[in-house]
């Protein structure tokens, strides 16, 4: 699934060819996508401009005249361009038809994708974002807080990390990447992390965050932002998808684990 660099490549790669481009219509050929009424949907979006596209967690935030269409990629969408009348791939399941009849295309092998529009005087505290976390970058994401976040917690770290209303953003491979350097066996109780431990994962997080979007992110499967868009952090990735390789600090084997069903790679020497 598509984490917070990720998202933020894909914003960018779309802010450069569709920014004041005008939503004319929508046309919906999986109605699931479409997290609301979809009748109201697509006629409330209709002929509204595209002022700007920011983010919010793993959630892409359109913002047009009078609300925000809210985007999550979920495990596979992404977007491709097309001009109008060119075919329609069987997994382009929503149609934006822009200006100089351009279409832009939601494609989703897997349908789990969601759409929302919403009044965008209101967005950031109704659902789906309003139980979110804090950013990696917001200012508020200190050791008391996460501390208090954790302290009653008895899952495991790694479990806490994919939780989206204590930090907002983290996946399964960026985890994986903060907890090793931050030197923290992802099985711990999160209610045994110390406040300076909760400093390292705030720390590292933000290093790891940030050299992840200067590299357009992790291709990893099948992510892409757009047809031919990539990201490159795949290459810097320390143990995470690192099957039969050794840790880099130690030359332990690095150990492949399930928590919670999600393949987790650390090394238990570096991280007891």
């Amino acid at each position: 699934m598509p984490e917070k660099p990720e998202v933020i490549t894909v914003v960018k790669s779309l802010k450069q060819k569709i920014l004041e481009d005008t939503i004319h219509s929508v046309d919906v050929y999986w109605d699931n996508i479409i997290a609301s009424n979809l009748d109201d949907f697509k006629r409330n979006i209709k002929n509204q401009k595209i002022h700007d596209i920011t983010t919010r967690g793993k959630w892409l935030v359109f913002h047009l005249d009078k609300d925000v269409l809210l985007i999550h990629l979920r495990m596979e969408g992404k977007f491709t361009f097309r001009k109008a009348g060119d075919i329609l791939n069987k997994h382009e399941h929503v149609v934006f038809h822009l200006d100089d009849d351009v279409e832009l295309r939601f494609h989703d092998v897997r349908k789990f994708g969601k759409m929302y529009l919403i009044d965008k005087n209101n967005y950031l505290n109704e659902v789906p974002l309003k139980n979110m976390g804090l950013e990696y970058n917001d200012k508020n994401l200190t050791s008391d807080y996460l501390y208090e976040k954790l302290k009653t917690k008895t899952i495991p770290i790694k479990t806490s990390l994919l939780d989206q209303s204590i930090i907002t953003g983290i996946g399964n491979i960026y985890d994986d990447e903060i907890l090793f350097m931050s030197g923290i066996n992802p099985k711990k109780n999160s209610n045994k992390i110390t406040k300076k431990e909760c400093q390292k994962i705030i720390d590292n997080t933000y290093i790891v965050l940030e050299k992840a979007i200067k590299a357009g992110g992790t291709t990893i499967k099948s992510f892409t932002s757009e047809e031919g868009v990539h990201g490159l952090f795949q290459h810097q990735l320390l143990v995470h998808g690192k099957k039969n390789d050794v840790c880099p600090n130690c030359n332990n084997p690095i150990e492949i684990i399930k928590i919670n069903g999600r393949s987790t790679y650390f090394c238990s020497k570096c991280q007891k």
